[in-house]
């Protein structure tokens, strides 16, 4: 989730080969509902990744305080272990 708009989110995916959809938050009013809205970054959010099981709820959470900073693919591996 991003509080870029839909049309950088669709050129940063083509960029970027991203298969997934990528989710455009400009208000930020998502990304502050859920308690990432980073104040000091003008609406980033942290950036980071929830865990969530098979029903949908969320088990975990993945996140840094900065905004450069992002957890490797094994760690949200290792992460998702835990919960299955």
């Amino acid at each position: 989730m991003s509080f870029d708009s839909v049309e950088i989110l669709k050129r940063y995916a083509k960029k970027g080969k991203i298969t997934f959809p990528l989710l455009s938050d400009q208000k930020s009013t998502v990304i502050a509902a859920y308690g990432i809205l980073n104040k000091q970054a003008n609406g980033v959010p942290y950036p980071g990744t929830f865990l969530i099981d098979r029903k949908g709820v969320i088990q975990g959470k993945l996140f840094h305080d900065g905004y450069k900073k992002r957890h490797a693919s094994e760690e949200i591996i290792t992460g998702m272990e835990k919960i299955q």
